[in-house]
């Protein structure tokens, strides 16, 4: 039974006679401005559910409808999260293959194709000309991505329907050609019935509905009608599978009846990641003064200038201002000191200027003190010299020179950041803000994080306590400070909750009064199957939380949770919760992946920007060292890298030190991967994003192999 799974797009939809008033005049139906809808009402996309619908009644199992952004790494973090899963046979996007500016999904799916499909296209494209030819400006593609099929459909219900009636007919034998099939069936078949001429596919169950609507900014019309699907805007909300209720052990029963797998499906790395960006929303508004610790609050409020800038004449050098008429010669010095800006410069005068200031009355530019001498000074009564007296002009400067007009930098009414900046430790929007005379800025709040580690074992490096018996001395809390030195290094704010044992009492009390003072809880441990691993029970039993995933297809990091909480009557409507591994270098990894994006998306960063950024690098099997004078690369088995790059079944992150050189990025190993191994993360500023390997691929990345990497730290010049 094949497992097809869909990734599309919506959009709000346009009235009818609009969109017929824009073909009537020429103009192509717009799809730039349908998003903001479509991402508030999930509901305005149809051609996502007509194709789970069609595929469904027609034998196919269709278990995910996921609505992405409109951009290109959204869409390729989902469908290579979905083909390196291995067991999804089909993909079908839906919409963004037009000539719209925002129609992305051709450049987004085309570079991962390994072999493209053209014969399909073909298939597609004449299915849609049969009714109109504006199906010319359609631009889909096909092709396979390992051992999954990969289609993208128009976005109209319309011409959805007639892309599937015309690939049902051969994509079974696709698919099974794909998953390395013989096709022996099909192909004797075909041999048998000799030559024949090509028959209309019937129309599978629900293809043919008379349409009247238009759907993303496309028009569809019944009854044999016109049709137009170039055009498909996009939303910006997800839709994954949402959890079942309550999954966990019940803590209250005896450890023998404690479930002994994981009831909890594995989620991808992409379904997670687009599950946080749906459930976590923004904070409050509020109004923060404009001092350097705006930075990384991100902007709520289109920000227009109130006047101009500068506000009058003035200029940009330091030198005197005088008339554009005056000849080289002599001029007597005034300044502030000694004129009103708004008297009229004598003749045979000069005004001093420093940069930035206003021009006096009367003046017209500015020149240089360079293209000056001085020529005599004013003395004391004692007959020391203390100011200048004349000066001698060495030139005649034009009207206008050196002199910036009114509203040159910034007029009044212009605007200066838009709602959505996010505030850099650069200074340039904090500078901005300051230019135009903004005392204070309506910003996103910036998320609090409580942070806990769980478990008996556990001593505080600060304030250990004994353990009182078995010769057992614990272990150090290593994941508590690592991850408040991460957080606080972002500009976050950290409530410290300690160590909680493996008590239910204690889960329950610390996790209240961490929901209680904080926007966001951060736990470590506790996530796996063992008797003393409370986080989930006491998060679906006692705080009747939601678990969205409990666990995740990834390395390290598979039992990573994350969860929200409701909170009636506290600081948000409710809370979300990440319980990480208790590995360190798991609970690092995943903070970096899963925890950054919820932390930005709380404090209100645009989502294209929450996941941290990421670079195209190539493995290098040895590690530079720097000495402290010179770059030293020192020799080490080929071997030995090659070992620690080899691919598990689940995509990994591996953990790595990335330097930029003048021909790109170079990424080499910090060798043993082992989850608990924390020293794998020093010196680490990114994460190699291995993929996960297949029946038939490759099992371990050569040197000089290309893969991304995800960015955690700042880059250095090798």
């Amino acid at each position: 039974m094949f497992l097809p799974f869909l990734l599309t797009y919506c959009g709000r939809p346009r009235p009818v006679d609009e969109v017929q008033e824009d073909l009537s005049s020429g103009k192509p139906p717009e799809s730039n401005d349908l998003s903001d809808t479509a991402a508030a009402d999930a509901s305005a996309d149809r051609s996502g559910p007509t194709i789970q619908s069609v595929l469904t009644q027609n034998g196919f199992v269709c278990r995910h409808l996921v609505i992405v952004p409109d951009d290109e790494i959204s869409i390729r973090t989902v469908v290579l999260g979905w083909c390196d899963s291995g067991d999804i046979d089909w993909i079908v996007t839906t919409g963004g293959t037009g000539f719209g500016v925002r129609d992305r999904t051709p450049e987004a799916i085309k570079p991962l194709l390994e072999r493209e499909a053209s014969g399909l296209v073909q298939l597609m494209l004449s299915a849609s000309l049969q009714a109109t030819p504006l199906a010319a400006l359609s631009r889909p593609v096909a092709g396979t991505i390992r051992r999954t099929l990969v289609v993208t459909l128009p976005g109209s219900v319309k011409a959805v329907q007639e892309n599937l009636a015309a690939l049902l007919g051969v994509v079974g034998h696709a698919l099974d050609l794909v998953r390395g099939g013989s096709g022996g069936a099909v192909h004797a078949a075909l041999a048998a019935e000799g030559v024949r001429m090509p028959e209309a596919s019937p129309a599978p169950a629900g293809v043919g509905v008379p349409e009247a609507s238009v759907d993303g900014g496309s028009v569809s019309s019944g009854g044999g009608g016109a049709h137009h699907h170039h055009h498909h805007a996009h939303g910006h909300d997800h839709q994954v599978p949402q959890p079942r209720s309550v999954l966990s052990h019940d803590p209250s029963l005896p450890a023998h009846t404690r479930a002994r797998e994981s009831p909890y499906p594995l989620v991808s790395v992409a379904e997670a990641y687009l599950t946080i960006l749906r459930e976590v929303r923004p904070l409050s508004v509020l109004e923060e003064a404009v001092t350097p610790r705006l930075r990384g609050h991100v902007i709520a409020e289109d920000v227009v200038s109130p006047h101009n800038v500068p506000s009058t004449y003035s200029t940009n050098v330091d030198g005197y201002a005088l008339r554009s008429t005056d000849p080289p010669g002599i001029y007597k010095v005034l300044d502030h000191r000694t004129h009103a800006l708004s008297t009229p410069l004598p003749p045979y005068h000069v005004f001093r200027i420093n940069t930035g200031g206003p021009l006096p009355a009367g003046t017209d530019a500015v020149i240089m003190v360079e293209d000056t001498r001085l020529h005599s000074t004013q003395r004391t009564p004692a007959g020391e010299e203390y100011e200048e007296a004349e000066i001698e002009t060495l030139a005649q400067v034009p009207r206008g020179e050196n002199v910036r007009e009114p509203g040159s930098d910034v007029r009044q009414g212009e605007l200066v950041l838009e709602r959505g900046t996010v505030v850099s430790a650069a200074g340039g929007e904090v500078g901005s803000l300051a230019f135009v005379g903004r005392a204070s800025v309506q910003v996103v709040r910036r998320p609090v994080v409580a942070l806990l580690s769980t478990g008996n074992e556990l001593l505080d490096l600060q304030s250990p306590t004994e353990f009182p018996s078995h010769g057992w001395g614990g272990i150090w809390d290593t994941n508590r400070p690592s991850l408040q030195a991460a957080i606080e290094g972002l500009g976050y704010e950290v409530v410290d909750l300690g160590i909680v044992p493996d008590s239910l009492e204690a889960h329950i009390d610390v996790l209240r009064s961490g929901l209680e003072s904080a926007d966001i809880v951060l736990t470590t441990g506790g996530t796996s199957m063992g008797v003393g691993d409370l986080l989930k029970p006491v998060i679906e039993h006692h705080l009747r939380g939601t678990i969205h995933f409990g666990r995740v297809r990834v390395k390290p990091g598979k039992p990573t949770t994350f969860a929200t909480v409701p909170t009636p009557g506290g600081r948000n409507e409710r809370v979300p919760l990440f319980a990480l591994p208790g590995n360190p270098a798991s609970a690092l990894v995943m903070f970096h992946i899963f925890v950054i994006p919820a932390l930005r998306k709380l404090g209100g960063w645009p989502e294209a920007k929450c996941r941290l950024p990421s670079v195209r690098v190539q493995v290098r099997s040895t590690q530079p060292v720097d000495d402290g004078t010179a770059l030293i690369i020192p020799t080490a088995p080929v071997e030995q890298i090659q070992e620690t790059m080899r691919l598990d079944p689940r995509p990994e992150y591996h953990r790595a030190i990335i330097n930029a050189d003048p021909v790109g990025f170079k990424a080499y190993s910090t060798g043993g991967q082992r989850s608990s191994r924390v020293a794998s993360l020093k010196g680490a500023n990114g994460l190699i994003a291995l993929p996960a390997r297949g029946e038939k691929g490759p099992s371990k990345l050569e040197i000089g192999d290309f893969v991304e990497a995800i960015l955690i730290g700042e880059l250095q010049m090798e």
